[in-house]
C-alpha cells in the first residue's frame, strides 16, 4: 500500500510540474487501431501511457476510432472520433481525459491547485458548462455539473472505500427532503436518505454518474470525479410541468427493492387533493385508505391495524407521542396537514428503534421551516380556518415554522333549525412549532412543540374538554460521515375534563390525566457498504392520575373523589444491523429489550387464592411507599426482515416482529372517545404481548409505472384487556376486578395495485379476522363459555378505489370509494319477565353484524393562473363526500316502550355534504 502511494505520489508530482493540458492533448499515440470501438481503444491506451478515460457508456457506445496506421497526436484521434457527434474531450494535468456529451467543459484556473492546498478536508472542484447556464434541462433531467472531489491533508485516497455523504434539500425552503433516492448509474446501487435528508454512499475511486430523484422534484445528474471521502450536498427544485399535463412518478423499483413490507407512505401532495369530509384534509383518512387500516364507523376515531385495536397504535409528532389523535368527534386529526412533511406507518416489520404499542407506528414529521424566505399560506372551509408562518432567523442556518387551526362550527350549528343540533356546540383549535439551527454540518438542534384542545357538548349541560400537549428537543451530532447521533428529551401530556353545571345539586368537575417524560440516545453506524446499524437506548416515566371527580358549588351532592396516581418507568435498548449479502438478498436482524417497573405510591389490593378477582373476596391491603417497586415485567423484542429480488421487477419478502405494550387503553366504547383513559400494568393487568410473521410478493408492471404487492399475515396476542359484562370502568379504585387478560389471534391478506403517471391512484382489497379468547380459572372471568369470538373491529372485507386525474396543470378530480363488512354487535334474543320487569336476554358477544358499509366521495380542484413567480398563489377546491347519499349505520340500539323492543339505527351522514374551500400561499 505503502508502494502504491509512493508512485501515485511521483506521477502526480511529475504531471503537476512537467505536464499541461496541451502536453497531454499532443501526447503522440503509437498504437495502430482498425475499426476499434472506444472502448477497447480507452483500454488499450490506458495500458501504455499514464491516462485515464472518464465517459459514460451510451454516450460513446456508436463510436469507432478507424484507421490510425502511424503515429497521431492524441487529441486529433478524439476530434476525428467525435466529430458531428456533440462529444467533447478535455484533458487535465493529471492525464485524465473527460468525455462530455452535448457540452463542453472550462478548463480549471491556473491556480486551482495551489489554493487547494489549503483545503484541511475536501477540495470540490465545479466545472460550469461552456453554455453559461447554470442548470440545463434533458428530457426532465438536470445535468448541470461536473464535480470533482479530491482530498488533502491526509485524506483517504485509496482506490476503494471512498465514502460520499452529504444532505439532500428543498431549493425554495433548505429543509431537508426525507426519502429522496440517491442513485449511482454506473454501479445500480443507490440509498434513500433518512428523516434528516442525510445519506452516505461507498463508492470507488474515479467516475461515477450520480442522480438524485424526489418525487416532484426535478432529477439533478451529476458527473462525479471522486479520489477522496467528500461531502455534496445537494438542492432539489420544484418540477414545473407543461401545460400538457402532469405526470407524478414515484421511486422506480422501490416496490420492489427496498427491505420495509407493511410500511406505507403517501406524499403530502397527494393527500391534498383527495376528498376531504367538511373540506379539511386528514392524514389519518387517507390511512384509511391503504389496505390492513380499518376503522369501526364513519366519523370514528383512531383506526385498526390488521386486527389490533385503537389503542395499539404509536401516534408519534417530531418523535412525542399524541394519546388522542382525533378533533371533534372523529370527523377531524390532530395533525395539521400544511405543516406535515411526511408520515410513515408501519403495520409489520416494525423497526427495533419502535417499542411501546402492538399493532403500528403512526410517525409524523412537521416542516422544519423555511430557510430561505418568508412564506405565509393556510385556507379557509366552512367549518375551519388555517395559518402557517415560516421563514429564517438567520438565513440558510436557523428557520422556524408555526402553524395554528380553528374552527368557528358553533356559527354553524347555531344556525340549524334542528333543536337537538342548535343547542349543541363543538370547537377545537391547535398550535404547531418548530424551530431548527445548524451549528455547522456536523451540529444541529432542533425544538418542536404541539398543542390542540377540544370541547364539545351534545344537547345536555354536560360539556367535555381535552387537550395535547407535547415537546421535544434534539440534539444531532455527526461524530463522522459512519457515526451520527440524536439526543432527545421528550414531553407529553394529556388530559380530558367533564363538566355539568345546570343542576346545582349534581354540578360536578370530572378529570383525568397523563404525563409522560423520556429521555433517549440513538446512534446510526455505517462500518462499510453492507452494514446499516442502528443502536440506542431510552427511559420513559409515566405519572397517571386514572380521575378526580369534584362536587362544584355549595348546593352539590356529589361526593369528592381523588384516585391514586400510578407511576412507572419504561426502559429499553435496541440494537439492529440492515445487512446486504448480495445484490439480490437483503437482511435486517434487531433486538429490542425492554423492562417496566411499577413503582408507589399506590395501594394494592389481595384477594383470595381460589376465588374470583372481585371486591368480596379481598384479603389485605398493602401501601407501598413513593419510588419502591411493586411489579417488574421484563423481555426481548426480536425483529427481522429479509428481501429476495427474484429479477428486476419481482420480489419477495419475509418480516418477524414481536412487540411489548405495558401501557393500556381503557375504554367501553368501540372507537375512541373523550372518556377513555390509560393505565399502566400492575400485579394483575399484564403487559400486552404480540407476535407478527408476515410474507409478501411485489412486482413492478409495465416499465414500473404499475406496482403490486401481495402481502400476508398471522398475529397472535397475549394478555389483552377485556372487559366483564357491566364493567364499571370510571373512578373505579379497584379496576382490577372488572378487567380480565385474553389472548387473540388475526390473520389475513392484503392486495393492492397502484398506478402511476397522470391517472394515478391505487386499488386495495383487504380479508382480515380478528377473533379473541378470554378462558379464565373461573365462570365470572369468561367470555361466550372461554371460546373464541369475533372482536369489536372483526371486518373481514375491505376495497377501497383511489383515483387522481389531472386534465391540466389547472384543475384535476379526485375520487375515492371505500366498502367494508358491518363490524360486529350483541343483539337481544329474548326478553323474560322477573318481579314484573322486563328484561332482555343477549346473545353471546358479538354474534350478529351491523349492515354493510359504503361510500363514495368526490372533488374538484381549480389552481391559480401558471405565473411560476407572482403574490400569491390560491386555488379552490369542491368536495362531495358521500355522493349518493347512502345511510351507513354507525351502531344499532334498542329501546323497550310498554313492552315492546324495537331496533334503530344510527347514521352520521345520510345525505351528500358538499364543501367549498379556499387555500392561499403568499
Amino acid at each position: 500500500m505503502i508502494l502504491k502511494k509512493v508512485i501515485f505520489f511521483i506521477w502526480i508530482t511529475f504531471y503537476a510540474l512537467a505536464g499541461t493540458r496541451a502536453q497531454v492533448d499532443t501526447l503522440l499515440i503509437n498504437i495502430r487501431f482498425r475499426d476499434t470501438d472506444f472502448t477497447e481503444f480507452a483500454r488499450l491506451v490506458e495500458s501504455r501511457y499514464p491516462l485515464r478515460f472518464h465517459y459514460r457508456q451510451d454516450w460513446i457506445r456508436m463510436i469507432r476510432i478507424t484507421d490510425t496506421t502511424r503515429q497521431h497526436q492524441l487529441n486529433t484521434i478524439l476530434d476525428n472520433a467525435f466529430e458531428g457527434r456533440d462529444v467533447y474531450h478535455y484533458a487535465d494535468r493529471f492525464g485524465n481525459i473527460i468525455i462530455t456529451k452535448n457540452n463542453p467543459v472550462y478548463a480549471l484556473p491556473g491556480d486551482f491547485f495551489n489554493a487547494a492546498s489549503d483545503i484541511d478536508s475536501v477540495g470540490e472542484i465545479i466545472l460550469q458548462h461552456t453554455n453559461g447556464n447554470k442548470h440545463s434541462e434533458q428530457n426532465g433531467n438536470h445535468t448541470d455539473q461536473v464535480i470533482y472531489i479530491n482530498g488533502a491533508n491526509g485524506s483517504n485516497n485509496g482506490a476503494s472505500g471512498i465514502r460520499l455523504s452529504g444532505l439532500i434539500r428543498e431549493a425554495e425552503t433548505g429543509e431537508p427532503i426525507i426519502g429522496a433516492v440517491v442513485y449511482v448509474e454506473d454501479t445500480e446501487t443507490g440509498v434513500i436518505t433518512d428523516m434528516n435528508g442525510y445519506y452516505l454512499l461507498r463508492l470507488s475511486k474515479g467516475t461515477h454518474f450520480i442522480r438524485y430523484h424526489s418525487l416532484g422534484k426535478k432529477d439533478i445528474l451529476h458527473q462525479v470525479e471522486i479520489h477522496a471521502t467528500g461531502s455534496l450536498d445537494v438542492d432539489l427544485e420544484e418540477k414545473i410541468s407543461r401545460l400538457k399535463g402532469v405526470e407524478i412518478v414515484a421511486e422506480n423499483t422501490r416496490n420492489v427493492t427496498r427491505l420495509q413490507m407493511g410500511l406505507d407512505k403517501v406524499d403530502i401532495k397527494t393527500i391534498k387533493e383527495l376528498p376531504a369530509v367538511l373540506g379539511e384534509t386528514d392524514i389519518l383518512k387517507v390511512a384509511l385508505l391503504l389496505p390492513g387500516v380499518q376503522t369501526v364507523g364513519e366519523g370514528a376515531s383512531g383506526f385498526n391495524v390488521r386486527g389490533g385495536s385503537t389503542g395499539q397504535n404509536l401516534f408519534l409528532i417530531n418523535t412525542a407521542p399524541i394519546f388522542n389523535s382525533s378533533h371533534m368527534f372523529g370527523f377531524f386529526s390532530v395533525f395539521n396537514p400544511d405543516v406535515i412533511s411526511s408520515f410513515s406507518l408501519y403495520k409489520s416489520g416494525i423497526p427495533a428503534r419502535y417499542g411501546g404499542r402492538l399493532s403500528s407506528v403512526f410517525d409524523v414529521a412537521t416542516k422544519t421551516g423555511n430557510r430561505k424566505k418568508f412564506t405565509v399560506y393556510g385556507g379557509i372551509s366552512p367549518v375551519t380556518g388555517r395559518l402557517v408562518v415560516e421563514g429564517p432567523i438567520i438565513k440558510d442556518k436557523t428557520a422556524f415554522i408555526i402553524g395554528g387551526r380553528s374552527t368557528y362550527s358553533d356559527w354553524i350549528l347555531n344556525r340549524v333549525n334542528v333543536p337537538a343540533i342548535r343547542n349543541s356546540d363543538a370547537r377545537f383549535h391547535d398550535l404547531n412549532m418548530r424551530v431548527r439551527h445548524d451549528f455547522n454540518t456536523s451540529n444541529k438542534i432542533d425544538i418542536a412543540g404541539y398543542y390542540s384542545y377540544d370541547h364539545f357538548r351534545l344537547n345536555s349541560d354536560t360539556s367535555y374538554q381535552y387537550s395535547n400537549l407535547n415537546g421535544s428537543i434534539t440534539y444531532e451530532h455527526h461524530f463522522s460521515d459512519k457515526l451520527l447521533s440524536s439526543f432527545s428529551g421528550i414531553y407529553s401530556k394529556y388530559n380530558y375534563k367533564i363538566s355539568s353545571r345546570n343542576n346545582p345539586e349534581l354540578a360536578f368537575d370530572m378529570t383525568n390525566e397523563i404525563l409522560y417524560g423520556e429521555m433517549k440516545a440513538d446512534f446510526s453506524w455505517y462500518p462499510n457498504a453492507d452494514h446499516k446499524i442502528k443502536f440506542g437506548l431510552s427511559s420513559i416515566l409515566y405519572r397517571l392520575n386514572p380521575g378526580t371527580r369534584m362536587g362544584m358549588g355549595d348546593e352539590s351532592l356529589i361526593r369528592n373523589l381523588d384516585m391514586e396516581d400510578e407511576r412507572g418507568i419504561e426502559s429499553s435498548i435496541y440494537f439492529s444491523d440492515e445487512f446486504k449479502i448480495n445484490n439480490r438478498l437483503l437482511l435486517y436482524a434487531g433486538l429490542r429489550f425492554s423492562s417496566f417497573i411499577y413503582m408507589g405510591p399506590k395501594t394494592v389490593y389481595s384477594y383470595k387464592d381460589d376465588m374470583p378477582v372481585e371486591p368480596d373476596n379481598i384479603s389485605d391491603t398493602v401501601y407501598h411507599d413513593t419510588g419502591s417497586p411493586i411489579e417488574t415485567y421484563m423481555g426481548p423484542e426480536f425483529r427481522f426482515s429479509l428481501r429476495y429480488i427474484i429479477d428486476r421487477y419481482s420480489s419477495v419478502k419475509i418480516s418477524y416482529n414481536r412487540m411489548r405494550q405495558y401501557l393500556h387503553m381503557i375504554s367501553n366504547t368501540t372507537a375512541l372517545s373523550p372518556t377513555d383513559y390509560w393505565k399502566l400494568s400492575d400485579p394483575y393487568l399484564k403487559p400486552q404481548i404480540g407476535d407478527q410473521i408476515s410474507l409478501g410478493y411485489y412486482l413492478d408492471m409495465f416499465s414500473d409505472k404499475i406496482e403490486s404487492s401481495a402481502e400476508l399475515y398471522y398475529k397472535k396476542f397475549n394478555n389483552i384487556v377485556e372487559y366483564k359484562g357491566g364493567a364499571t370502568l370510571l373512578l373505579n379504585d379497584m379496576i382490577e376486578t372488572d378487567l380480565i387478560n385474553g389472548t387473540g389471534k388475526a390473520y389475513g391478506i392484503e392486495l393492492m395495485i397502484k398506478k402511476k403517471g397522470r391517472l394515478n391512484g391505487w386499488l386495495s382489497y383487504t380479508y382480515s379476522r380478528i377473533f379473541y379468547k378470554v378462558d379464565g380459572r373461573f365462570p365470572s372471568e369468561q367470555i361466550n363459555s372461554g371460546e373464541y369470538y369475533p372482536a369489536n373491529h372483526d371486518k373481514p372485507h375491505d376495497v377501497t378505489l383511489t383515483g387522481n386525474y389531472k386534465f391540466s396543470r389547472r384543475f384535476g378530480v379526485s375520487s375515492n370509494f371505500t366498502y367494508s363488512t358491518g363490524r360486529p354487535i350483541t343483539y337481544p334474543v329474548s326478553k323474560y319477565i322477573q318481579r314484573s320487569n322486563i328484561l332482555l336476554q343477549y346473545s353471546e358477544r358479538n354474534q350478529y353484524r351491523i349492515p354493510d358499509y359504503m361510500r363514495w366521495d368526490l372533488s374538484a380542484t381549480l389552481y391559480g393562473n401558471l405565473k411560476s413567480k407572482k403574490i400569491a398563489h390560491s386555488d379552490w377546491t369542491l368536495s362531495v363526500y358521500n355522493v349518493t347519499g347512502r345511510d351507513n349505520v354507525y351502531s344499532i340500539f334498542f329501546v323497550t316502550r310498554e313492552g315492546v323492543t324495537k331496533g334503530y339505527k344510527l347514521s352520521v351522514f345520510n345525505q351528500p355534504i358538499a364543501t367549498l374551500t379556499y387555500n392561499f400561499k403568499f
